[in-house]
């Protein structure tokens, strides 16, 4: 199995890596569209900011060419923000897979932003959380949120519910980081390369 992780400028690439190879498998770091085009699965993490990492895929053409795969494709954290249709972090159009919005935490009494550490995800649905137990614990480290709609298949609670994760055909993200999650994250990482 080929699996391929979009190399562009955010970070997190190296701790996803060593997750795979946690359990077994190998990946290749390519902005490549051949070699992303012929890959069993896609991995889209991010760590960083929305305008210059949509920017950076413009400029490679990485946005049309991701939009179109037929393969499955799992965006991560800011990964998964991009696919929405649009973030409020420096007003940026995004690559539209999910039509949901990413919004801006607004800061209430004590809740600090970004949210940093471990929440837990519910209402889970879908393949992705086959043996997931619903309340599971995953480590999230973000201040913008993807609203929830149609595609949610797993919701958090910090300031208000969100989309934790999202689905549509062969796109799946989740804005938490399961290489940091744990057994519950390994779970998903597993389930992901088995679709």
């Amino acid at each position: 199995m080929k699996i391929v992780i979009i190399k562009y400028n955010a970070g997190n690439i190296q701790s996803v890596l060593y997750a795979l190879e946690r359990i077994g498998v190998s990946a290749e770091v390519t902005d490549d569209h051949g070699q992303i085009q012929s890959a069993d699965k896609v991995i889209f993490p991010g760590v960083g900011e929305a305008s210059t990492a949509m920017k950076y895929l413009q400029d490679r053409k990485l946005d049309d060419l991701l939009i179109n795969l037929k393969q499955p494709v799992l965006g991560i954290c800011l990964g998964m923000q991009l696919m929405c249709s649009y973030s409020e972090e420096n007003d940026t159009p995004c690559l539209s897979v999910f039509p949901e919005k990413v919004k801006a935490f607004k800061p209430v009494s004590s809740e600090k932003i970004p949210q940093m550490g471990w929440n837990n995800i519910y209402n889970l649905s879908g393949q992705l959380f086959g043996g997931v137990k619903e309340n599971g614990f995953c480590y999230f480290v973000h201040g913008y949120y993807a609203s929830l709609g149609d595609h949610t298949i797993a919701t958090t609670n910090y300031i208000q519910p969100y989309s934790s994760a999202l689905q549509k055909d062969n796109f799946y993200g989740v804005q938490f980081h399961p290489e940091k999650s744990a057994d519950v994250g390994e779970q998903i990482l597993k389930n992901f390369l088995s679709l």
